[in-house]
């Protein structure tokens, strides 16, 4: 596995020369960060995560999950999370892969087969778990089509689907497969993320929410936080901020503006809000985000 892992680092550093991301092929994500990164907030999309030189803490919910280049992470919820690269130098850059998973394809291949997967009422939505050789060399192939555009029409197909199966067989397969299948608790818990996504901006009515889905109050609550790794009131809190930081940064919102757009009334709290999640009032964050992106152009 050493030598898949060397060829991968190769591959990943001729593909992102400087510090930064590139998405060569559509939902392919190569990395490279030459130093620790501060915690980042981002919406993690539906993933496997796999690093190839250096470490990474993903810190979801009340968890924190640590992984690096024997370990891989899972994503099978469009999730708030909190991130940071913890090794990385000039020598020896974070070389991270995320590719976003194909949901559809994985529900098919379960489909194909005739296997009955245990019953559980409700899984989590991410995980780290062992790297296994198989999956690392089909990550790897995916990589080399970067230099084969010839091949990548018939190839690309037969790779993904590969490599989705590795992950249905893998250590990870139950959950995996409990996710896109939707079983047990899990489609309600996911109704929930849907409708708490859309109207991110309105008062979360918990109790009707619950109730719209069936399920008492304490049952959602419990059900949602087993699934997400946090409570539904703090889920949409996470959406906001993140949206908000949206506003400001592309959009050139203020304060007051975006914290109206996301839906708080009064900025005061907004804003004392938004400094216990990322550290430092609206504004001062956005100017620091603004002065990391202009020095990694340069």
């Amino acid at each position: 596995m050493q030598a898949i892992r060397i060829e991968l680092i190769k591959r990943i550093l001729k593909a992102v020369p400087n510090d930064g991301h590139t998405e060569p092929l559509q939902g392919l994500f190569l990395i490279r960060h030459s130093l620790p990164k501060e915690r980042s907030h981002t919406l993690l999309k539906p993933s496997l995560c796999i690093i190839a030189q250096g470490s990474k803490d993903i810190f979801f919910g009340d968890s924190c999950y640590r992984y690096d280049a024997f370990h891989y992470l899972l994503t099978a919820l469009e999730l708030p999370t909190i991130s940071q690269v913890t090794d990385a130098s000039e020598d020896r850059p974070y070389l991270g892969v995320r590719l976003e998973l194909p949901l559809k394809l994985v529900s098919s291949i379960i489909l194909e087969e005739e296997e009955v997967m245990p019953r559980q009422a409700v899984v989590r939505a991410m995980d780290v778990t062992p790297l296994e050789p198989n999956l690392l060399d089909a990550v790897l192939r995916l990589i080399r089509l970067l230099e084969s555009p010839n091949d990548t029409r018939v190839l690309l197909p037969l790779i993904m689907r590969e490599i989705m199966y590795r992950l249905l067989t893998g250590e990870q397969g139950v959950r995996l497969r409990r996710l896109a299948l939707l079983g047990g608790s899990t489609p309600d818990i996911v109704k929930a993320l849907q409708r708490i996504r859309q109207d991110f901006d309105k008062p979360l009515r918990i109790e009707a929410l619950a109730h719209d889905l069936g399920m008492s109050v304490s049952g959602f609550h419990h059900h949602f936080k087993a699934v997400t790794g946090m409570s539904p009131l703090q889920y949409q809190k996470q959406l906001r901020f993140q949206e908000a930081r949206r506003l400001m940064l592309v959009e050139n919102l203020d304060a007051t503006s975006a914290a109206y757009r996301v839906g708080y009334n009064d900025a005061s709290h907004f804003i004392r809000e938004y400094k216990g999640i990322f550290g430092v009032p609206p504004m001062r964050d956005v100017q620091r985000l603004r002065e990391t992106v202009a020095s990694g152009s340069e």
